[in-house]
């Protein structure tokens, strides 16, 4: 049975190849990018493949959380329900590590954004859909500090903690949701792949691409998923395994998630 799935940063990298596997298998797949110009022309490319299935584009900046409200806000206007959200775009290095307000890049666009985008599109993922939450190796200690805006990070330190800080909300929003609601699982895809990310951070081409994208297409659809709501997976061991020490610990998880809260209520407006 076809399926609904939206992806978000699916213009590039692991998100496109994986885009191109659902698409190719017939399934409605919504993507999101940043850059209208490329949304056009993945949205071409894949239309154009034999079997496709349909394919949407939506257009937003994850780096401005009004424009993550504006996402959730436009797929829920033309979709009753999701089957999948796959939580796919990050950012590691750029030239504009600070927002217009002054929060670090990586913890927006890779730990609010999709906690804000997968609250605002809960309505449409019910129990027996799923969250994909697309984590890495790279996991270290949050400093709710830098998470919230009060300090900076060079750039490995930014990404680690905003990975680790994702794990962190998908075992929550996991376990507070229950039988309720979706499987919200974490996946490192996979480490150095050969995306866009890895070229421009590490200066190395990197292992082939479709070892992330396979692995969020078993996430999405793959039975072995089913039952692993609040789980980890570890495409480098090609297992279920635990995450960062941190992200077992109640207490740092509660800190984590209410320095995300704090921050999306600070970015709200007030009426």
């Amino acid at each position: 049975m076809a399926k609904t799935i939206l992806i978000s940063g699916a213009t590039d990298g692991i998100g496109l190849e994986a885009a191109r596997l659902l698409v190719a298998a017939g399934h409605t797949v919504l993507l999101h990018g940043r850059s209208a110009i490329k949304l056009a022309a993945v949205q071409a490319t894949l239309a154009a493949l034999p079997g496709a299935g349909t394919v949407e584009t939506f257009l937003a900046d994850l780096a401005r959380l009004d424009d993550v409200e504006a996402l959730a806000a436009a797929v829920t206007a033309r979709h009753p329900h999701l089957d999948v959200l796959i939580n796919n775009a990050g950012v590691f290095r750029t030239p504009d590590p600070l927002t217009a307000d002054g929060m670090d890049v990586r913890f927006v666009v890779n730990t609010l954004a999709p906690y804000l985008l997968t609250q605002r599109l809960l309505p449409l993922l019910g129990p027996g859909r799923r969250v994909v939450n697309l984590s890495s190796a790279a996991q270290a200690p949050v400093d709710i500090a830098a998470l919230t805006g009060g300090a900076t990070l060079d750039p490995g330190a930014a990404y680690a903690q905003s990975k680790l800080a994702l794990t962190m909300w998908s075992r929550h929003l996991a376990g507070t949701l229950g039988a309720d609601g979706p499987v919200v699982v974490a996946v490192n895809p996979g480490s150095l792949l050969a995306s866009k990310m890895v070229r421009e951070g590490y200066g190395i081409p990197g292992k082939d691409i479709g070892i992330g994208a396979d692995i969020l297409v078993r996430a999405a659809l793959g039975d072995e998923f089913a039952t692993a709501s609040g789980q980890y997976f570890d495409n480098d061991s090609g297992r279920f395994a635990d995450p960062h020490p941190d992200a077992l610990d109640p207490r740092k998880v509660a800190d984590v998630v209410g320095g995300i809260e704090a921050c999306l209520a600070a970015a709200r407006p007030t009426s």
